[in-house]
């Protein structure tokens, strides 16, 4: 089932994220597309900001699936089969109250911190899903939250404040490379948030950051 399922996964996770996803060693490839594709699920329900009140169904909807015991799952959802696989599928539940913190009608540093600390928790408890000792996957995570936000706010004001907020994290360190998706994704932010706030992707060094992150790991 999970072969079957990853081609319709990969194919909603935005481009960096399916950048990314590429160089994650085989044995946590299937665990890190759980996460990002729960991720890509609540950037969808995020964008409905304008019918909020649908908006809080869905993330409650998703808050309640992921506390709940995986037998009580509905058949059928992509990204909670997959999430089967996970010991403590639970723990992703900052990750939900992340994203819609972002559905507030402005941002301030309060919603700003929920979201980049929902993605740093998430990355946190993957960490703990391989196995893999790395107390800097949560900065790092909320490093990648910060850049990818930055890169997405139409609001001067907003935008600062995300940028100050990542000013103050410290560099991502050499991650295990069980996490080597996460290298890329916090490279790639970082790079963003050194060029204002860009798109993850902009111009062809991105590519290159990338690679250079994806093979050696810094």
């Amino acid at each position: 089932m999970a072969g079957r399922m990853l081609p319709n996964l990969l194919d909603e996770l935005p481009a960096a994220q399916r950048l990314a996803l590429a160089y994650a060693p085989r044995a946590a490839r299937a665990s890190t597309l759980a996460l990002l594709a729960l991720d890509a699920r609540l950037a969808v329900t995020m964008r409905r900001k304008g019918e909020p009140v649908l908006a809080q169904m869905r993330f409650a909807w998703w808050r309640d699936r992921l506390a709940a015991e995986p037998a009580s799952w509905p058949a059928g959802d992509a990204v909670l089969d997959l999430l089967r696989g996970w010991r403590e599928p639970a723990a992703l539940v900052p990750l939900v109250d992340g994203w819609e913190a972002l559905l507030c009608d402005a941002l301030d540093t309060q919603a700003i911190a929920e979201f980049a600390g929902g993605r740093g928790h998430a990355f946190a408890q993957l960490a703990r899903e391989l196995g893999v000792a790395a107390p800097a996957a949560a900065p790092c995570g909320e490093l990648w939250a910060l850049g990818d936000l930055a890169a997405n706010l139409a609001d001067p004001g907003e935008r600062a404040a995300t940028l100050a907020r990542a000013a103050a994290l410290p560099p991502c360190p050499t991650l295990p490379r069980a996490l080597r998706p996460l290298a890329v994704l916090a490279g790639l932010a970082r790079r963003s948030l050194e060029r204002g706030g860009a798109p993850l992707l902009e111009g062809p060094g991105a590519m290159a950051r990338a690679m250079r992150l994806g093979i050696i790991g810094r």
